[in-house]
C-alpha cells in the first residue's frame, strides 16, 4: 500500500498547487538581492533565489547588453518546449523602451523570460546558479521554475526593482 498512500500525496500536493495557482497577483523581483518573490496581495506566498543576465547593473537599453529590464511589466506567455527548462516571457519591450532605444538609435532587444536551466543540465544548478549568466533573463533551478510555472498565471504583472 506504500504506492498509494505516495499517490494520495502527490493528489494532494498537485491540487494545493493548483489552489495558490490563482492567489500569485505579482511577480516582484529585486536584482540586486538575486530574490524572485511570489505575492498574494501584500504576502510573500515563495521566494527563491535567481540570477541575472552577465551585465546585471541598469535597465536594459539594447540587444545584446546582458541586462534584465527594470519597471513594471507582465508575464504574458510560456512557452513549455524552450531551450530552458520551461520559460515565461516577461512583456519587455514596452513603448518606453522602443521610444528609448530608438532614440538612442539601438535596438531595444526582446525574448527576455523567466527560465529554468538549459534543458539537460538541471543537475549542474548547484554551480550554474552561482554566477550570472543568461543573456538579460532571469534564472532560476528546475525545480523553482515547476513551482513557478504552476503558481503564476499567464497576464501576471512582475515589477522588476534594481
Amino acid at each position: 500500500m506504500p504506492t498509494r498512500r505516495f499517490a494520495c500525496m502527490i493528489t494532494l500536493f498537485a491540487s494545493t498547487m493548483t489552489a495558490q495557482a490563482g492567489e500569485v497577483d505579482l511577480v516582484r523581483v529585486d536584482k540586486s538581492e538575486r530574490r524572485l518573490e511570489l505575492l498574494s496581495g501584500d504576502k510573500v506566498v515563495r521566494s527563491y533565489a535567481m540570477v541575472l543576465g552577465a551585465n546585471p547593473m541598469g535597465h536594459k537599453a539594447m540587444e545584446g547588453d546582458e541586462r534584465t529590464p527594470e519597471g513594471r511589466y507582465l508575464l504574458d506567455w510560456r512557452n513549455p518546449e524552450s531551450g530552458y527548462f520551461r520559460s515565461i516571457h516577461i512583456s519587455y519591450p514596452n513603448v518606453d523602451d522602443v521610444a528609448a532605444a530608438k532614440r538612442a538609435g539601438v535596438e531595444p532587444g526582446g525574448m527576455i523570460m523567466i527560465h529554468g536551466q538549459p534543458n539537460g543540465y538541471g543537475w549542474w544548478s548547484w554551480l550554474i546558479q552561482m554566477f550570472d549568466w543568461t543573456n538579460g533573463c532571469i534564472a532560476v533551478t528546475d525545480e523553482d521554475m515547476a513551482e513557478i510555472w504552476q503558481m503564476v498565471a499567464n497576464g501576471t504583472p512582475i515589477e522588476i526593482n534594481p
